[in-house]
């Protein structure tokens, strides 16, 4: 069976019991850095007794039939990644799928991960969300990737270097404007762990002097530009219908310009069966 991991960001008390007995009865490990794997397995006091090889990027493909034909061979083989989740950028997709493609058992011990430790932590709505990896090095192309989420109504999470979160962040502010908020999360579980929120401008102005770690950014999704309220009556009855209080729902949905009271007052005249005022 092929085994993904989730490993500890930072702090090695996050590692799971079960992630424990991975590493030790594993017949093979696959790891992206084998020394830090050794590391990890260090720290928690146990020992690697299967075969560990290396999984990065650079020999994925390589390494693909000798790791298939182990789990065809009825081995264990775990794979992990130097934090977080494997295949969450991070190398893991093509093992996966190779393994589906010849109907090989396949499992997850799940973890840590920065996608949504920094969702839990950014203080912006997060019911729906979408995982956009790393945007573009190159400003034109990193422009573009802003641009589809201009009007993107659920919060975005990517991850940034460092050494590009201010050019990233200015690009953003270029695009989506300085009032859109958005929340940066650096060195998350670790030692330094650091949420900075606000809106793009703010951020951006913070991010000019240099910001160090590992970078995960959460951006908040566009509002919804509504100019009556009988557009919402809608999305109100559907949210009642699901438990909540109608008041509760008008004052979820009141956006830009439409007021909680103006809505409440156009679902009971839309119950009521009354048209709206001209």
């Amino acid at each position: 069976m092929l085994i993904l991991a989730a490993t500890p960001m930072g702090d090695v008390g996050d590692a799971s019991p079960r992630l424990r007995d991975a590493l030790a009865t594993a017949e093979v490990v696959a790891a992206e850095d084998t020394r830090r794997t050794k590391q990890l397995a260090s720290a928690l006091g146990v020992t690697i007794t299967g075969k560990v090889v290396s999984f990065y990027d650079q020999v994925e493909s390589n390494r693909l039939p000798m790791l298939v034909d182990a789990v065809r061979e009825g081995k264990k083989v775990l794979l992990v990644t130097d934090a977080g989740m494997p295949s969450v950028s991070d190398p893991g997709y093509r093992l996966v799928a190779a393994c589906v493609e010849n109907d090989l058992p396949v499992t997850c011990l799940p973890g840590p991960s920065a996608v949504t430790t920094a969702l839990a932590l950014s203080g912006l709505p997060v019911e729906r969300f979408c995982f956009d990896g790393f945007p573009p090095r190159k400003q034109g192309q990193r422009r573009a990737f802003f641009e589809t989420l201009k009007t993107e109504p659920r919060a975005c999470v990517f991850f940034e270097a460092p050494h590009r979160l201010d050019a990233c962040l200015a690009d953003a502010v270029a695009v989506l404007g300085s009032e859109r908020r958005a929340a940066v999360c650096r060195e998350l579980t670790k030692t330094y762990e650091e949420v900075k929120r606000g809106t793009l401008g703010e951020l951006a102005t913070w991010a000019a002097d240099g910001v160090r770690g590992e970078i995960t950014v959460v951006l908040a999704g566009a509002q919804r530009v509504v100019e009556n309220p009988e557009d919402l009556i809608d999305d109100v009855e559907e949210l009642v219908a699901s438990g909540m209080r109608l008041k509760d729902a008008c004052a979820q949905l009141a956006v830009n310009g439409v007021g909680k009271r103006e809505l409440y007052e156009a679902v009971l005249a839309s119950r009521a069966g009354v048209e709206p005022a001209e």
